[in-house]
């Protein structure tokens, strides 16, 4: 008589049931896949001398402990760097003593020295350009440990502003409704030859905005618009004499409340003219005025130890019909500079920091790694996958492109075990381990009584 078949039997149920009871232990883990014993048979053919028909088993073995790599509940947090990835792959992750590591588990968090970190303080991996010196960087570069710098925002000057609006189309000139405001003055035009060239009554309406030199420091422009009396020039002969459109305005600017300039005379590298169409469009073939190829260019002085200022001005979302003064756009590009206010990550897993000066800028971009084969890989505890020559290793990819996942920021992935099936597999193993002590038992039996022949 053999024992051998329901050892056997009491050794897999007994395997079974750790992994059972595995899963159930790590139902809190964050990204713990469940596993699930391969159960085979086992026979010797020496037993019967591998006669067909004739064979008899030798009991169970446990094949294989397989994980499954199905998607888990995502669990909303608020940590923005709680991530998980919503589909297939894994997180990267590097490690001082050895080739990188693989995890699900996306509980990061940012040291002291503005790295991403795990709980057990490896450094997440992605994709970012090399460090430079008061740069920031970008998510453009190769696979190296994701850093998020401690250094702030530089400045950025200001070298285009965006103006949108209406100009009402019932206003006339200033000179047509003042004329006494003009007395004195050589050109009825504005601004006025003195100090007193503020005067509402110089012009038609005024904006104003905020902008930034190469230091970051703060000047303040207003644009004057002015209306043109049309004139049509009957005498061209007579010097000075010249033909205005109807519809033509002009824009005067004043940096930091200085006077504005007048243009050079037979350029036009100071003010703008504005034409508009009998439907209150922009003719904007017919714009002159400073332009990104020649553009307004600040005296040096205004901007002390900064770099010397241009800029110019896009007025292609103007218009002029009747209604009142409206301005609907009015943007600039510079801003001073910024110290880290926090950081979020997007569904393509690009890292974005969030500065105190307004702006957000594109940091690095998280790496997903995808396997052909994902049960092939090595666990190592710490929720952590090695790779293995049977996994079948390809090369980090993007996070939604071809069959990697995507990222959900301030969610973690929660285990995928299905608590309910754990338990009903527990009592089958443990209804199977009972089984073979039976077997084992009735082997004893027989065995019994064949001792006791006489």
């Amino acid at each position: 008589m053999s024992f051998q078949q329901g050892l056997s039997g009491l050794n897999v149920s007994s395997k079974a049931l750790d992994i059972i009871s595995n899963n159930v232990a790590n139902t809190n883990t964050v990204g713990f896949k469940a596993g699930s014993a391969i159960f085979a048979d086992v026979y010797a053919a020496s037993l019967t001398g591998s006669v067909t028909g004739k064979q008899v088993g030798a009991g169970s073995t446990v094949g294989a402990v397989r994980q499954g790599f199905t998607q888990g509940n995502l669990t909303t947090t608020n940590n923005p760097l709680d991530l998980a990835v919503n589909g297939d792959g894994f997180f990267i992750v590097g490690r001082t003593d050895g080739p990188p590591v693989y995890t699900r588990n996306g509980q990061f968090e940012l040291d002291r020295n503005g790295y991403i970190i795990t709980p057990t303080g490896e450094k997440l991996m992605g994709f970012q350009s090399l460090a430079s010196a008061g740069q920031l960087p970008s998510p453009v570069g190769g696979l190296k440990e994701l850093q998020v710098p401690i250094i702030g925002s530089l400045p950025q000057t200001t070298d285009k502003i965006t103006i949108g609006g209406n100009l009402d189309a019932n206003s006339r000139s200033p000179y047509e409704m003042y004329p006494a405001a003009f007395a004195g003055d050589d050109d009825k035009r504005f601004p006025l030859d003195g100090d007193n060239w503020r005067d509402a009554r110089t012009y038609n309406f005024a904006t104003s905005i905020e902008v930034f030199d190469s230091l970051g420091k703060s000047h303040e422009m207003t644009f004057y618009f002015e209306k043109l009396e049309a004139k049509v020039d009957s005498d061209p002969v007579t010097p000075g004499n010249q033909t205005i459109e109807s519809n033509t305005w002009q824009v005067h600017t004043s940096f930091d409340g200085r006077k504005p300039r007048a243009n050079t005379a037979g350029q036009n590298d100071y003010v703008w003219t504005l034409r508009f169409n009998d439907k209150g469009l922009l003719l904007e073939d017919e714009i002159l005025g400073p332009d990104a190829v020649n553009p307004f260019k600040v005296d040096d002085e205004w901007t002390p130890d900064a770099s010397p200022m241009t800029f110019s001005i896009d007025f292609s979302n103007m218009r002029q019909i009747g209604g009142p003064y409206l301005v609907t756009e009015l943007t600039q590009n510079g801003f001073t500079g910024g110290e880290l206010a926090g950081v979020s990550v997007g569904r393509d897993g690009v890292i974005t920091g969030r500065y105190t000066n307004g702006e957000t800028v594109s940091l690095a971009q998280l790496a997903v790694q995808t396997f052909r084969n994902p049960n092939a890989l090595s666990s190592i505890g710490n929720n952590y996958w090695e790779a293995t020559l049977d996994s079948g290793l390809t090369a980090p990819i993007k996070p939604g492109e071809g069959v990697a996942g995507v990222i959900s920021s301030g969610m973690v992935e929660d285990a995928n075990v299905e608590l309910t099936q754990e338990l009903v597999q527990m009592i089958i193993q443990q209804r199977n381990y009972q089984a073979n002590a039976q077997s084992i038992k009735a082997q004893d039996q027989i065995l019994q009584t064949l001792v006791n022949l006489r």
